[in-house]
Protein backbone atom coordinates (compact mmCIF):
# COMPACT_ATOMS: atom_id res chain seq x y z
CA UNK A 1 0.00 0.00 0.00
CA UNK A 2 1.10 3.55 -0.76
CA UNK A 3 -0.37 6.83 0.39
CA UNK A 4 0.65 9.98 -1.47
CA UNK A 5 0.06 13.59 -0.49
CA UNK A 6 0.19 16.14 -3.33
CA UNK A 7 -0.47 19.88 -2.90
CA UNK A 8 -2.81 22.23 -4.70
CA UNK A 9 -1.32 25.41 -6.13
CA UNK A 10 -2.04 29.11 -6.47
CA UNK A 11 -0.76 30.82 -9.59
CA UNK A 12 -0.11 34.56 -9.31
CA UNK A 13 1.34 35.60 -12.66
CA UNK A 14 2.23 34.11 -16.04
CA UNK A 15 -0.74 31.78 -16.50
CA UNK A 16 -1.24 31.00 -20.18
CA UNK A 17 2.42 31.39 -21.13
CA UNK A 18 2.95 27.78 -19.99
CA UNK A 19 0.77 26.38 -22.79
CA UNK A 20 2.76 24.87 -25.68
CA UNK A 21 0.71 26.99 -28.09
CA UNK A 22 2.58 29.99 -26.61
CA UNK A 23 5.94 28.88 -25.18
CA UNK A 24 7.02 26.98 -28.32
CA UNK A 25 7.33 30.33 -30.08
CA UNK A 26 7.93 32.74 -27.22
CA UNK A 27 9.05 30.86 -24.10
CA UNK A 28 7.10 31.35 -20.90
CA UNK A 29 7.28 31.95 -17.17
CA UNK A 30 5.07 31.81 -14.09
CA UNK A 31 5.10 32.73 -10.42
CA UNK A 32 3.18 30.38 -8.14
CA UNK A 33 3.07 28.66 -4.77
CA UNK A 34 1.67 25.46 -3.35
CA UNK A 35 -0.56 25.62 -0.28
CA UNK A 36 -1.34 23.38 2.68
CA UNK A 37 -4.34 21.76 0.99
CA UNK A 38 -3.77 18.37 -0.58
CA UNK A 39 -4.91 15.53 -2.81
CA UNK A 40 -4.48 12.20 -0.99
CA UNK A 41 -4.32 8.92 -2.90
CA UNK A 42 -4.26 5.48 -1.35
CA UNK A 43 -3.05 2.90 -3.87
CA UNK A 44 -2.64 -0.80 -3.22
CA UNK A 45 -2.24 -4.00 -5.17
CA UNK A 46 -5.25 -6.25 -4.66
CA UNK A 47 -4.76 -9.89 -3.64
CA UNK A 48 -5.67 -12.59 -6.15
CA UNK A 49 -8.77 -13.65 -4.19
CA UNK A 50 -10.45 -10.20 -4.48
CA UNK A 51 -13.97 -10.09 -5.89
CA UNK A 52 -12.85 -7.71 -8.63
CA UNK A 53 -9.55 -6.75 -10.26
CA UNK A 54 -9.96 -2.99 -9.89
CA UNK A 55 -11.63 -0.86 -7.27
CA UNK A 56 -11.65 2.93 -7.79
CA UNK A 57 -13.12 5.19 -5.12
CA UNK A 58 -13.76 8.83 -6.05
CA UNK A 59 -17.17 10.53 -6.41
CA UNK A 60 -18.20 7.04 -7.51
CA UNK A 61 -17.20 3.58 -6.34
CA UNK A 62 -16.14 1.43 -9.27
CA UNK A 63 -15.52 -2.31 -9.08
CA UNK A 64 -14.57 -3.79 -12.45
CA UNK A 65 -12.46 -6.63 -13.82
CA UNK A 66 -10.95 -4.94 -16.86
CA UNK A 67 -9.05 -1.65 -17.07
CA UNK A 68 -11.05 -0.57 -20.12
CA UNK A 69 -14.22 -0.58 -18.01
CA UNK A 70 -12.87 1.97 -15.50
CA UNK A 71 -14.82 5.22 -15.85
CA UNK A 72 -12.24 7.49 -14.20
CA UNK A 73 -10.29 8.72 -17.21
CA UNK A 74 -6.95 9.35 -15.48
CA UNK A 75 -6.92 6.07 -13.55
CA UNK A 76 -7.95 4.04 -16.61
CA UNK A 77 -5.33 5.51 -18.92
CA UNK A 78 -2.51 5.48 -16.38
CA UNK A 79 -3.10 1.88 -15.30
CA UNK A 80 -3.23 0.92 -18.95
CA UNK A 81 0.00 2.83 -19.60
CA UNK A 82 1.85 1.16 -16.69
CA UNK A 83 0.71 -2.35 -17.68
CA UNK A 84 0.70 -3.60 -14.09
CA UNK A 85 0.03 -7.33 -13.81
CA UNK A 86 -1.89 -7.24 -10.52
CA UNK A 87 -5.28 -5.82 -9.63
CA UNK A 88 -5.30 -2.34 -8.09
CA UNK A 89 -7.34 -0.24 -5.71
CA UNK A 90 -7.16 3.57 -5.94
CA UNK A 91 -8.87 5.68 -3.28
CA UNK A 92 -9.05 9.47 -3.78
CA UNK A 93 -9.63 12.19 -1.17
CA UNK A 94 -9.16 15.92 -1.63
CA UNK A 95 -9.15 18.89 0.73
CA UNK A 96 -10.77 21.09 -1.95
CA UNK A 97 -13.37 20.41 -4.63
CA UNK A 98 -12.30 19.25 -8.07
CA UNK A 99 -12.74 21.46 -11.16
CA UNK A 100 -12.13 24.61 -9.12
CA UNK A 101 -8.97 26.20 -10.56
CA UNK A 102 -6.55 24.86 -7.96
CA UNK A 103 -4.69 22.47 -10.25
CA UNK A 104 -6.43 19.45 -8.75
CA UNK A 105 -6.36 17.42 -11.98
CA UNK A 106 -2.59 17.69 -12.24
CA UNK A 107 -2.17 17.06 -8.51
CA UNK A 108 -4.13 13.83 -9.03
CA UNK A 109 -1.97 12.87 -12.03
CA UNK A 110 1.29 13.63 -10.22
CA UNK A 111 0.17 11.77 -7.09
CA UNK A 112 -0.94 8.68 -9.01
CA UNK A 113 2.19 8.72 -11.19
CA UNK A 114 4.32 8.97 -8.05
CA UNK A 115 2.45 6.02 -6.50
CA UNK A 116 2.72 3.71 -9.50
CA UNK A 117 6.38 4.49 -10.12
CA UNK A 118 7.08 3.54 -6.53
CA UNK A 119 5.05 0.33 -6.86
CA UNK A 120 7.22 -0.55 -9.86
CA UNK A 121 10.22 0.31 -7.67
CA UNK A 122 11.54 2.96 -10.02
CA UNK A 123 13.61 5.67 -8.40
CA UNK A 124 12.68 8.85 -10.18
CA UNK A 125 13.75 12.47 -9.78
CA UNK A 126 11.31 15.33 -9.33
CA UNK A 127 12.21 16.59 -12.79
CA UNK A 128 11.31 13.28 -14.42
CA UNK A 129 8.13 12.99 -12.35
CA UNK A 130 7.04 16.42 -13.59
CA UNK A 131 7.97 15.63 -17.21
CA UNK A 132 6.21 12.26 -17.18
CA UNK A 133 3.10 13.89 -15.71
CA UNK A 134 3.17 16.66 -18.34
CA UNK A 135 3.58 14.10 -21.13
CA UNK A 136 0.72 12.01 -19.73
CA UNK A 137 -1.73 14.91 -19.63
CA UNK A 138 -0.74 16.42 -22.97
CA UNK A 139 -0.06 13.31 -25.06
CA UNK A 140 -1.95 10.41 -23.46
CA UNK A 141 -5.04 12.26 -22.24
CA UNK A 142 -4.80 14.89 -25.02
CA UNK A 143 -5.87 17.61 -22.58
CA UNK A 144 -5.50 21.34 -23.26
CA UNK A 145 -3.06 21.94 -20.40
CA UNK A 146 0.15 23.80 -19.74
CA UNK A 147 3.17 22.91 -17.62
CA UNK A 148 2.79 24.86 -14.42
CA UNK A 149 0.35 22.67 -12.50
CA UNK A 150 2.43 19.51 -12.82
CA UNK A 151 5.66 21.36 -11.95
CA UNK A 152 4.07 23.00 -8.91
CA UNK A 153 2.53 19.75 -7.67
CA UNK A 154 5.82 17.88 -8.08
CA UNK A 155 8.27 20.37 -6.59
CA UNK A 156 6.08 22.30 -4.15
CA UNK A 157 7.02 25.62 -2.60
CA UNK A 158 7.01 29.22 -3.81
CA UNK A 159 8.66 29.33 -7.24
CA UNK A 160 9.44 31.45 -10.25
CA UNK A 161 9.70 29.13 -13.23
CA UNK A 162 11.10 29.98 -16.67
CA UNK A 163 10.19 27.83 -19.70
CA UNK A 164 12.20 27.75 -22.93
CA UNK A 165 10.80 27.10 -26.42
CA UNK A 166 11.45 23.36 -26.09
CA UNK A 167 9.45 23.10 -22.89
CA UNK A 168 12.50 22.78 -20.64
CA UNK A 169 12.02 24.58 -17.34
CA UNK A 170 14.24 26.25 -14.77
CA UNK A 171 13.03 26.71 -11.20
CA UNK A 172 14.01 29.55 -8.91
CA UNK A 173 12.93 28.84 -5.34
CA UNK A 174 11.64 31.81 -3.35
CA UNK A 175 12.35 31.47 0.36
CA UNK A 176 9.25 31.72 2.53
CA UNK A 177 10.49 34.33 5.01
CA UNK A 178 8.61 35.81 7.95
CA UNK A 179 7.68 38.76 5.74
CA UNK A 180 6.24 36.47 3.06
CA UNK A 181 4.29 34.63 5.74
CA UNK A 182 2.80 38.01 6.69
CA UNK A 183 1.94 38.52 3.01
CA UNK A 184 0.18 35.14 3.12
CA UNK A 185 -2.27 36.59 5.68
CA UNK A 186 -3.37 39.24 3.17
CA UNK A 187 -4.62 36.64 0.69
CA UNK A 188 -8.24 35.48 0.60
CA UNK A 189 -9.22 32.28 -1.17
CA UNK A 190 -12.95 32.34 -1.86
CA UNK A 191 -15.15 29.85 -3.66
CA UNK A 192 -17.42 31.21 -6.39
CA UNK A 193 -19.68 28.17 -6.16
CA UNK A 194 -19.11 27.41 -9.84
CA UNK A 195 -17.47 24.11 -10.81
CA UNK A 196 -16.12 23.86 -14.34
CA UNK A 197 -13.78 21.73 -16.43
CA UNK A 198 -10.50 23.56 -17.13
CA UNK A 199 -9.87 21.61 -20.33
CA UNK A 200 -13.16 22.80 -21.81
CA UNK A 201 -12.63 26.44 -20.74
CA UNK A 202 -9.01 26.61 -21.90
CA UNK A 203 -9.87 24.90 -25.16
CA UNK A 204 -12.04 27.85 -26.10
CA UNK A 205 -9.25 30.46 -25.98
CA UNK A 206 -5.81 28.80 -25.95
CA UNK A 207 -5.80 28.23 -29.72
CA UNK A 208 -6.23 32.00 -30.15
CA UNK A 209 -3.26 33.06 -27.99
CA UNK A 210 -1.19 33.87 -31.08
CA UNK A 211 -3.66 36.67 -31.79
CA UNK A 212 -3.27 38.06 -28.26
CA UNK A 213 0.46 38.78 -28.50
CA UNK A 214 0.38 42.13 -26.69
CA UNK A 215 -1.69 40.79 -23.80
CA UNK A 216 0.42 37.63 -23.48
CA UNK A 217 3.70 39.54 -23.42
CA UNK A 218 2.31 41.79 -20.72
CA UNK A 219 1.21 38.72 -18.75
CA UNK A 220 4.69 37.29 -19.13
CA UNK A 221 6.40 40.51 -18.00
CA UNK A 222 4.33 40.54 -14.81
CA UNK A 223 6.16 37.44 -13.57
CA UNK A 224 9.43 39.30 -13.12
CA UNK A 225 7.66 42.39 -11.78
CA UNK A 226 5.66 40.31 -9.31
CA UNK A 227 8.80 38.56 -8.09
CA UNK A 228 10.53 41.92 -7.58
CA UNK A 229 7.59 43.34 -5.61
CA UNK A 230 7.42 40.22 -3.47
CA UNK A 231 11.12 40.16 -2.63
CA UNK A 232 11.11 43.89 -1.80
CA UNK A 233 8.09 43.42 0.51
CA UNK A 234 5.91 45.77 -1.58
CA UNK A 235 2.86 43.66 -0.98
CA UNK A 236 0.15 46.26 -1.65
CA UNK A 237 1.75 46.94 -5.03
CA UNK A 238 1.68 43.18 -5.62
CA UNK A 239 -2.07 43.31 -4.97
CA UNK A 240 -2.51 46.11 -7.50
CA UNK A 241 -0.50 44.07 -10.04
CA UNK A 242 -2.87 41.14 -9.52
CA UNK A 243 -5.69 43.46 -10.57
CA UNK A 244 -3.84 44.46 -13.74
CA UNK A 245 -3.15 40.80 -14.47
CA UNK A 246 -6.81 39.91 -14.05
CA UNK A 247 -7.82 42.57 -16.57
CA UNK A 248 -5.35 41.11 -19.07
CA UNK A 249 -6.52 37.56 -18.44
CA UNK A 250 -10.17 38.50 -18.99
CA UNK A 251 -9.24 39.92 -22.39
CA UNK A 252 -8.04 36.51 -23.63
CA UNK A 253 -11.55 35.08 -24.04
CA UNK A 254 -15.20 35.61 -23.14
CA UNK A 255 -15.44 32.30 -21.23
CA UNK A 256 -12.90 33.35 -18.58
CA UNK A 257 -15.39 35.36 -16.56
CA UNK A 258 -19.14 35.85 -16.17
CA UNK A 259 -21.56 38.13 -14.34
CA UNK A 260 -21.41 36.20 -11.07
CA UNK A 261 -17.61 36.31 -11.01
CA UNK A 262 -17.48 39.99 -11.99
CA UNK A 263 -20.06 40.97 -9.36
CA UNK A 264 -18.18 39.13 -6.62
CA UNK A 265 -14.85 40.61 -7.68
CA UNK A 266 -16.18 44.17 -7.95
CA UNK A 267 -17.92 43.84 -4.56
CA UNK A 268 -14.60 42.77 -3.04
CA UNK A 269 -12.76 45.73 -4.60
CA UNK A 270 -15.34 48.17 -3.27
CA UNK A 271 -14.93 46.72 0.21
CA UNK A 272 -11.17 46.72 0.57
CA UNK A 273 -9.47 44.28 -1.80
CA UNK A 274 -6.74 45.80 -3.99
CA UNK A 275 -6.75 43.08 -6.62
CA UNK A 276 -7.23 39.43 -7.35
CA UNK A 277 -8.06 36.91 -10.03
CA UNK A 278 -9.92 33.73 -10.84
CA UNK A 279 -7.50 30.85 -10.44
CA UNK A 280 -6.85 28.35 -13.20
CA UNK A 281 -8.37 28.54 -16.66
CA UNK A 282 -11.31 30.68 -15.53
CA UNK A 283 -15.06 30.33 -15.71
CA UNK A 284 -15.52 29.61 -12.00
CA UNK A 285 -13.80 27.81 -9.16
CA UNK A 286 -11.74 29.73 -6.63
CA UNK A 287 -11.00 33.44 -6.61
CA UNK A 288 -7.84 34.82 -5.03
CA UNK A 289 -7.98 38.29 -3.44
CA UNK A 290 -5.27 40.49 -1.99
CA UNK A 291 -6.61 42.49 0.98
CA UNK A 292 -4.50 44.99 2.99
CA UNK A 293 -4.23 44.30 6.69
CA UNK A 294 -6.58 47.09 7.82
CA UNK A 295 -9.41 45.80 5.58
CA UNK A 296 -9.24 42.07 6.32
CA UNK A 297 -11.79 41.85 9.14
CA UNK A 298 -14.35 44.14 7.52
CA UNK A 299 -14.22 42.30 4.18
CA UNK A 300 -14.54 38.92 5.88
CA UNK A 301 -17.73 40.13 7.58
CA UNK A 302 -19.17 41.36 4.30
CA UNK A 303 -18.33 38.04 2.61
CA UNK A 304 -20.13 36.08 5.35
CA UNK A 305 -22.29 34.21 2.82
CA UNK A 306 -19.24 33.26 0.76
CA UNK A 307 -16.92 30.34 1.56
CA UNK A 308 -13.51 31.75 2.55
CA UNK A 309 -10.75 29.13 2.80
CA UNK A 310 -7.85 29.86 5.17
CA UNK A 311 -4.51 28.53 3.92
CA UNK A 312 -0.76 28.73 4.36
CA UNK A 313 2.00 28.49 1.79
CA UNK A 314 3.58 25.03 1.73
CA UNK A 315 7.12 23.96 0.93
CA UNK A 316 6.82 20.37 -0.25
CA UNK A 317 5.59 18.77 -3.44
CA UNK A 318 4.15 15.30 -3.97
CA UNK A 319 5.43 12.92 -1.32
CA UNK A 320 4.96 9.35 -0.16
CA UNK A 321 3.44 9.25 3.33
CA UNK A 322 3.34 5.47 3.54
CA UNK A 323 4.95 2.75 1.44
CA UNK A 324 4.54 -0.89 2.50
CA UNK A 325 5.78 -2.09 -0.90
CA UNK A 326 9.46 -1.68 0.02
Amino acid sequence: MLITKTPYRISFFGGGTDYPEWYRKNGGAFLSTTIDKYVYLTVRQLPSFSDSNYRIVWSKVETVNKIKHIQHNVVREMLNNFKLKTGMEVHYQGDLPARSGMGSSSSFVVGLMNSLLNIKKKNISKKNLAKKSIYFEQKILNEVVGLQDQISATYGGFNKVDIDKKGNFRIKKIKITNKIQEFNKNLFLIFTGINRTANEIAGQYVSNLKNKEYEMKEISSQVKEGESLLLSNRFDDFGHLLHEGWKLKKSLGKVITNKKIDDLYNFSLKNGALGGKILGAGGGGFMLLYVPKNKILSLKKKLKKITVIPFNFSKTGSEILLNTEK
